[in-house]
Parts: structure tokens; C-alpha cells; sequence
């Protein structure tokens, strides 16, 4: 079984560089790459036991989620794994199933696993458990969504333009009755896109009819019903943007359902691509998170945390959006 130092002298580097690497620390990049090439070449693996023994650390770290089986989760997760794996970290996934009580119970999890850090998308804004957590000296990052009263570091996309860029665009074509289904205002991004919705219509100088606003959970569910409601009005919206990629497709099941034609009878715009969004025709118009980059910059974050460096603690990383727009919304000027 190859060794450190048989990585160190194929790589023509020291044992104490490959040992700086091995821990996830930073060495000159011609170094990096004659010790990567080494440890492919001799098939090397860390002990994480004896590794964990000798540096008090397990080299896992816990990434809580409430719902595993989107696009979203699997993205975000890709975007930290290709932060983790380099530097040897395992990491253990759990799914909260948006419960707060489940939450709790996978957090405690991770501190019987000994895991040195965590990545958390909580479900909504309760923070006495996550505090606790930190208060034991685990360090934790936010993804998706911040909680009020709580100093942690956190990556979130910039909700507030992205909707405003996606209601704006709807507007510039035309429309004024613009419907939005929104979700429970106790979860941040919610919070945040219904705000960029309430702006953008402020901006322009339209009068905003709460009768197109449609509260409701962020499910498939959820925007079916948003479109049930929209239809039975008198006077139903031209346009609407769904909150998040479940409530699209929640509606665009309703809408096809009622045999309505997208882009035609009813204009629609959604938050988060999806392979639907992009199979059917006309494609659904869509504000576009970084989720890969979301992943990446949170596993970042708690690398550095974890080797004990706090610098600008809490940073809160705002990523841009982009938007773009298809025929799923229709010039009626």
C-alpha cells in the first residue's frame, strides 16, 4: 500500500507539501498538480480514521436539504462535491422533507457523526437549533435561504432583481395584469421574490390587485391551485410568474389541463429551469439561479471556516440572476 512518502517522492515534492495538500491546504500549483498526478498514479488513499485520529477531525461534512429529488438539490450538491473531493471530505446528505422536526433530527445526526462542518437549507426562519450547533462549534452555512435573528454565513441568489428583471420583461411586453404565485412569507426566498414582484409593478406605476398575488406552499400543488383561482376571476391575468420550478410545473399542468394555449391565452414565466421548461414548446421563460456556483461558493466558505479562519464572519454571498425570455410570453401591445 503506497504512502505519503512514496507520494511525496514520485511527486518530487516534501512529505510535509503532500501533508498541506491532504488537509486542504493551499501549495503552489505546479506542486498540486505533481502530487494529484502522483496519488492517480499510485492509487493512494487516506485512512480517514487514522487521519481523523491524529487531527481531530472526521473529513465530513453534513449537507442538509429539504427535498433531495430536484434540480436544485442535485446541481448545488455537484457544485460541492467539486470543492470537497480535491481535499478529501466525504459528505453526507440528508433530506429535512421540508419539516422543521426532521431538520432538527438530521442536525443532530451530524453532531453524533462528528461531521466537521454543515450546509443547510432550512426550512423556514427558526434558528434556536442551528445556533446550538454552533454554539458546539460546528460550522454552518446557509444555502437558498438566510434566517432572521441568526449571525451565519449564507449563499443566496439576488431574488429580489431576478424577479423584477422577469416581471419587468413581462411588462416591457405589454401586459398589466400580471399574476404571481407566491409562497409562505416566513421562508427568506419566498419573502424575497414576492418583494421584487411588488417593486417591479410599483416601479412602473401600476396599481397592484392582491386579488394576483396567491399565497400557497411552493409545491406542484400549490401552483396548480394558483392557476385555479387566476381562471375563475372575472377578469383573469395575462401573465404569471410561479415562485419556484415546482410551482411551474404545477401550473403548467393546470393550464394545459384547462386546455389553455401558453404564449397565447396565457402567458407564464417561471423561477428555476427545469427539463420541462425546456421540452415543451414554446419553451417556459425562466429566471436562471448559478446553482453549481451556489454549491461552490458555499463549500468554500465553510472549508475556510473549518480551518478556523473567520475573517468577514458572517459573509452573506448575493449571486446575480439571469433571465430568459421565450415565446411562453406573448406581445399583446
Amino acid at each position: 500500500m503506497s504512502t505519503i512518502k512514496d507520494v511525496a517522492k514520485l511527486s518530487q515534492t516534501s512529505v510535509g507539501t503532500v501533508s498541506r495538500y491532504l488537509n486542504g491546504y493551499p501549495i503552489k500549483t505546479v506542486n498540486k498538480e505533481k502530487i494529484e498526478d502522483a496519488i492517480k498514479c499510485l492509487d493512494f488513499s487516506i485512512n480517514p480514521i487514522a487521519r481523523g485520529l491524529k487531527t481531530n477531525k472526521t473529513y465530513t461534512v453534513g449537507i442538509l436539504i429539504p427535498k433531495l429529488a430536484n434540480l436544485f438539490s442535485t446541481s448545488v450538491i455537484e457544485g460541492m462535491d467539486q470543492v470537497f473531493d480535491p481535499l478529501g471530505y466525504s459528505i453526507l446528505v440528508c433530506d429535512s422533507k421540508n419539516s422543521l422536526e426532521k431538520e432538527k433530527e438530521k442536525l443532530r445526526l451530524f453532531k453524533d457523526k462528528l461531521v466537521d462542518g454543515i450546509i443547510l437549507m432550512p426550512v423556514n426562519n427558526t434558528e434556536q437549533h442551528i445556533r446550538e450547533i454552533q454554539e458546539n462549534g460546528v460550522p454552518i452555512v446557509l444555502i437558498d435561504r438566510l434566517v432572521n435573528n441568526l449571525q451565519c454565513d449564507g449563499v443566496v441568489s439576488d431574488n429580489v432583481n431576478g424577479v423584477y428583471q422577469a416581471v419587468e420583461a413581462i411588462i416591457n411586453r405589454g401586459h398589466r395584469r400580471i399574476a404571481i404565485i407566491a409562497g409562505p412569507q416566513n421562508i427568506y426566498p419566498a419573502k424575497e421574490r414576492l418583494e421584487g414582484y411588488l417593486r417591479a409593478m410599483k416601479d412602473y406605476n401600476i396599481e397592484v390587485d392582491h386579488n394576483l398575488i396567491y399565497q400557497n406552499e411552493l409545491t406542484r400543488e400549490g401552483g396548480y391551485q394558483g392557476i385555479a383561482s387566476f381562471c375563475a376571476m372575472d377578469e383573469p391575468p395575462t401573465a404569471i410568474f410561479t415562485s419556484n420550478d415546482e410551482t411551474t410545473i404545477g401550473a403548467y399542468k393546470s393550464i394545459i389541463e384547462r386546455g389553455l394555449l401558453i404564449g397565447e391565452d396565457i402567458s407564464l414565466f417561471g423561477y428555476d429551469q427545469t427539463e420541462l421548461c425546456q421540452m415543451v414548446r414554446p419553451q417556459i421563460s425562466v429566471v436562471i439561479q448559478p446553482l453549481e456556483t451556489i454549491g461552490k461558493r458555499s463549500a468554500e466558505i465553510l472549508i475556510s471556516r473549518m480551518k478556523g479562519d473567520y475573517t468577514g464572519f458572517p459573509i452573506i454571498n448575493r449571486l446575480k440572476t439571469e433571465i430568459v425570455v421565450t415565446n411562453s410570453v406573448k406581445t399583446i401591445y
